[in-house]
């Protein structure tokens, strides 16, 4: 009885395993990236750490390169992005030149307005340096109930690891350096 356990076990695996193969992001074969089970469920394999309206597992920063921003699971985002309530984002903002915040609205925050659970703190990282937030863009923040916090992206993305790692509500907004600007229709 329990040889025959072990091998549907195995089989249950070696299905989980053909349904997601591994793909290449960088220069690192990953396995691919998957928030849900029902493969592995049918496979007669269940996540008991999967409950119905739990939150999403948060996401990890492995490094920011000169390539972009790579996550623990391999994946490698080459543009700005937001991280909010374990989910992943790309973002189409302007570029910071010099400190100048032209081009850049209240429109462009909104998602933090309209998200349930709101973040305690947002981290905001601005580039290779910190640079101050425009009043009109911090007002805006504030009154909608969230605390800002400026620092360069390299810094916001280490925080940001830290305090989801304590099980805080916190969000990141990484603007990458040297991001290709986007274009109608494609994500660069």
């Amino acid at each position: 009885m329990l040889h025959r356990r072990c091998a549907t076990l195995a089989a249950s695996i070696l299905a989980a395993r053909r349904a997601y193969p591994a793909v290449s992001t960088t220069n690192r074969v990953y396995a691919q990236r998957s928030f849900r089970t029902s493969v592995i469920a049918r496979a007669g394999l269940t996540n008991l750490l999967d409950e119905i309206g739990a939150p999403a597992p948060p996401v990890q920063v492995k490094r920011m390169t000169t390539d972009g921003i790579e996550l623990v699971d391999g994946l490698l985002l080459q543009s700005s992005c937001i991280f909010i309530n374990g989910r992943v984002f790309l973002w189409n903002v302007p570029q910071v030149k010099e400190g100048s915040w032209s081009g850049w609205t209240k429109e462009m925050f909104e998602i933090f307005d309209v998200v349930i659970p709101k973040p305690e703190v947002l981290l905001f990282g601005t580039g290779n340096a910190p640079l101050p937030l425009s009043q009109e863009l911090r007002q805006y923040l504030t009154s909608i109930g969230i605390a800002v916090e400026i620092m360069d992206t390299w810094n916001a993305c280490s925080t940001y690891n830290l305090l989801s790692e304590e099980g805080r509500q916190v969000a990141a907004a990484l603007i990458f350096p040297d991001a290709a600007p986007w274009k109608a229709g494609n994500a660069k």
